[in-house]
């Protein structure tokens, strides 16, 4: 089998006390918005225009977050891939401007619905730390840890 490594860059939106999320496989899954580095371009970049692309919003880069390290198999290839996340500032943007080509959908939800909504515990870690950064008192009530 064959062995790749791949890195991507995603955003956390947290404004006005809710979280941004994406919906993949028919809204089977909710996830945060990420996506591949292009050549050229900065993680930090990647992150905003990947934000961008599937959700609406558009986010200003306020702080690093933990990055994710996962490993899973695809068409025969073994993938390791990294996603480096960064909390975004809120700019502008509206849902309903998500990329349909990428995501099935994209959503605020409060910080206790978007945890517990949120498919991948990995993914909630990264979601707390942003929690923590912005000030805001911890979710209560959320599955995972």
């Amino acid at each position: 089998m064959r062995r790749e490594r791949h890195h991507s860059a995603g955003g956390v939106v947290v404004h006005e006390g809710r979280v941004l999320l994406i919906a993949t496989r028919g809204g089977r899954r909710w996830q945060l918005p990420k996506g591949h580095v292009e050549p050229g371009e900065s993680v930090a970049q990647a992150a905003v225009r990947e934000t961008r692309e599937e959700t609406g919003v558009l986010g200003r880069v306020v702080a690093a977050l933990p990055p994710v390290e996962y490993v899973f198999v695809e068409k025969g290839r073994h993938i390791r891939k990294r996603v480096d996340y960064f909390l975004l500032e809120y700019e502008c943007g509206d849902t309903a401007d998500f990329d349909a080509s990428e995501v099935s959908g994209a959503a605020w939800f409060t910080l206790d619905e978007g945890l517990a909504r949120l498919t991948f515990d990995n993914e909630r870690r990264v979601v707390r730390a942003a929690i923590d950064l912005v000030g805001l008192p911890p979710a209560t009530g959320a599955t995972g840890a």
